[in-house]
């Protein structure tokens, strides 16, 4: 009996060995969030909001905005640096897009015309 208790006492343990690496695994892979302009959200002259910030692939933005007012454009950088939407480009339109970042440098601008014009476009490099 004696030898049972303990057979289920390891058991348990490894269990909960399991469970905590699970945790830790997911923890990592959820990442952090940034909402991209803070409490302003995704709008005009928002293109400086990701100085000074630190971001990790994984990390997630969210683009807060009013639906039909504004877009978020995936793009990359020649596309981002001429406020140009190219043909298939990856376009979100909810008002609560939300976009995991790849490792590296990442580039999202508003599509409606003259809206990346007016800054509302942001470069962020993910570690």
């Amino acid at each position: 009996m004696a030898h049972q208790g303990r057979g289920n006492a390891i058991i348990v343990a490894v269990a909960l060995v399991v469970c905590m690496v699970v945790l830790l695994r997911f923890e990592v892979v959820q990442g952090a969030s940034f909402t991209v302009g803070d409490a302003g959200g995704w709008t005009f002259s928002v293109s400086g909001w990701p100085n000074g910030k630190s971001f990790k692939a994984g990390d997630i933005l969210q683009f807060n905005y009013g639906p039909g007012n504004h877009n978020v454009v995936v793009v990359g950088k020649a596309d981002h640096d001429n406020c140009n939407v190219p043909n298939g480009a990856k376009t979100y339109t909810s008002g609560r897009d939300q976009i995991r970042l790849a490792k590296g440098p990442n580039y999202f601008i508003c599509g409606i015309p003259g809206h990346c014009q007016a800054g509302m476009s942001i470069a962020v490099t993910a570690n």
